[in-house]
């Protein structure tokens, strides 16, 4: 959106930074929130780099059904998504490293928040209460994009589309709607 894509007539940002400081921050106190022994499973491994263990994904899961997907059992499609990243890992530790908490990758300094007031299309920002993705972090965007609207899923963590689907479905459906029509208005 930075390079104006010629026909895009709208963005939506879905539970995503705009730095990644900002997320690892936001990750590491929410990890802080963690039952202790979770924490100090997470640590111990992290320490030691031992990102493979199946105590260490055992703990990465409590985290992630507290804050990725809170619908249990997570849809088929939840479940696909989790078995095809840990099949084939290398993009997402390419980019971002072993850990929401460990950022290493080439994301690691990634930060394009003085950039957001170039986004001049019509933004619709949406996140969960339970996300990952914390308001703090939906609110630097949101306040980044002029005129951007923000929806917090309250019932939701990372994935409000699976947790609440039908509402998310007419927020996405009503902000494209509109967007659409002035677009077309404009000609």
């Amino acid at each position: 959106m930075l390079r104006r894509p010629q026909g895009v007539v709208s963005l939506t940002v879905a539970s995503s930074p705009a730095s990644m400081v900002q997320w690892v921050a936001e990750a590491n106190k929410l990890r802080d929130q963690l039952p202790p022994e979770v924490q100090q499973t997470l640590l111990r491994h992290e320490a030691a780099g031992t990102y493979d263990d199946p105590e260490y994904d055992a703990a990465m899961h409590v985290f992630y059904d507290r804050l990725v997907c809170r619908v249990v059992p997570n849809p088929d499609y939840v479940q696909r998504s989790f078995a095809k990243l840990a099949a084939a890992p290398e993009v997402y530790h390419t980019m971002n490293g072993p850990s929401e908490f460990h950022v290493v990758g080439t994301l690691k300094e990634w930060d394009i928040v003085d950039r957001l007031g170039e986004i001049d299309a019509p933004t619709l920002v949406t996140s969960g209460r339970f996300d990952e993705a914390t308001p703090e972090i939906a609110g630097t965007v949101h306040r980044g994009i002029p005129g951007s609207e923000w929806v917090l899923f309250e019932e939701s963590s990372h994935t409000p589309h699976a947790e609440e689907p039908e509402r998310y479905l007419e927020v996405v459906a009503d902000f494209l709607d509109r967007t659409e029509r002035r677009a077309l208005a404009v000609g």
